[in-house]
């Protein structure tokens, strides 16, 4: 399947982008189209499933299809391939943080632009450690 790809160099850690991407509990906060977020099998792992709801109320079954701790991770939601996840570190506290959709999902694209710099936002906040 061909895709389409946006990235976002942010001075923040890999480690810390993403626990962002894989914590559902945030994806609200950094998700634009996302209410809320359930696993049934956490923490998240390759073949966890769960359900995400839309901002609109819409509750859609997920899989995650692909998985590697620290670096990535891919679903499908309602049996539809969906977004990839990816952080590649660029060295201490730098990192390049990547959603890829299916091309004909490129549209999808400005919400994946509004979601990227909601994770830098909330990776910079001053931790509550």
């Amino acid at each position: 399947m061909i895709r389409t790809h946006i990235s976002r160099t942010m001075d923040v850690s890999a480690k810390d982008a993403f626990a962002i991407f894989i914590d559902l509990d945030r994806w609200p906060e950094w998700g634009p189209s996302v209410r809320s977020a359930t696993i049934d099998d956490g923490p998240m792992r390759l073949g966890s499933t769960g359900v995400v709801t839309t901002t609109v109320g819409v509750r859609l079954p997920y899989i995650v299809t692909s998985f590697v701790s620290g670096k990535s991770w891919a679903w499908t939601v309602a049996g539809v391939p969906a977004t990839d996840h990816l952080v590649e570190p660029l060295g201490p506290g730098r990192c390049r943080v990547t959603f890829g959709v299916p091309l004909v999902a490129a549209p999808y694209m400005a919400v994946c632009a509004i979601a990227l710099r909601r994770i830098e936002r909330i990776a910079l906040q001053p931790s509550d450690d």
